[in-house]
């Protein structure tokens, strides 16, 4: 039963393996309404994995996972859990929002061709009332003259900044950013992370997997070191980065500071 005081995201236990290989190894966690947790951790450290989870593009072993109150994925009969539908797993997961490393976008759309496109064909929103969502939400990301541009003439903060706003045109309750900056230019990254902070300020629940230290440490209201597919600390991003109290954590922030 989903109450005001429903957790956001619940991970309880969750374990995931490919091919025989543990990638996620019991990942327990909690996000309020309106927080942003930071993740961060080496590569192949089960980031990306658990992202991917919390929007069933990866389906957990064991565990549960929770957004609003509602597994993920999943009903649950008798003390038994029963994989959704397709189409029951597109509407658990419409309202929530994944930004990925590559850009993803439609080469062959335009900017504002990209942003409307899900509305329309997902969510049944008039066309005329999705072109003028999409071009607010292109103000909004300052990208509102690149509407008519296709991927191609566009930078890659450009076209990271479209996918933003191609995600929060479906209005989700909760964004997921995998390293939303990491196939940047330096010089492109600001930009990027500029909007990410806009809408944490928004109340916007995010969950980003990211190496940019200082936006953790700024936005974040909760940080999570995973390492081998385990939480190995967790607790305020000031505190974790400044200190840490694990070894391995320790190790890993002496390499990225």
């Amino acid at each position: 039963m989903i109450t005001p005081q429903t957790k956001m995201v619940t991970a309880e236990d969750v374990h995931v393996a490919f091919s025989g290989v543990q990638v996620l190894k019991g990942v327990s966690f909690e996000v309020e309404r309106g927080e942003v947790m930071c993740m961060i951790g080496p590569s192949g450290s089960g980031k990306t994995t658990l992202l991917r989870c919390i929007n069933h593009l990866v389906k957990v072993d064991s565990g549960r996972l929770m957004v609003d109150g509602e597994l993920v994925g999943y009903e649950e009969r008798n003390g038994m859990l029963y994989e959704l539908t397709e189409r029951q797993i597109a509407r658990n997961c419409a309202t929530i929002g994944m930004v990925f490393q590559s850009f993803n976008l439609f080469p062959h759309l335009t900017a504002l061709g990209n942003v409307v496109l899900a509305p329309i064909r997902v969510l049944g929103v008039e066309k005329s009332q999705a072109l003028a969502n999409g071009m607010e939400l292109l103000n909004r990301v300052g990208l509102g003259s690149k509407c008519d541009a296709y991927p191609r003439e566009l930078s890659g903060g450009q076209q990271q900044r479209v996918a933003i706003a191609r995600a929060l045109a479906m209005d989700p309750k909760l964004m997921l950013f995998d390293e939303p900056t990491s196939a940047l230019d330096p010089e492109l990254v600001g930009d990027v992370l500029d909007v990410m902070r806009d809408l944490a300020a928004s109340g916007m629940t995010m969950l980003v997997a990211t190496h940019e230290m200082g936006f953790a440490r700024e936005v974040g209201d909760q940080l999570m070191f995973l390492d081998n597919g385990q939480v190995v600390e967790a607790g305020v991003p000031r505190t974790v980065i400044d200190c840490p109290q694990h070894d391995r954590t320790r190790a890993f922030l002496s390499k990225v500071l």
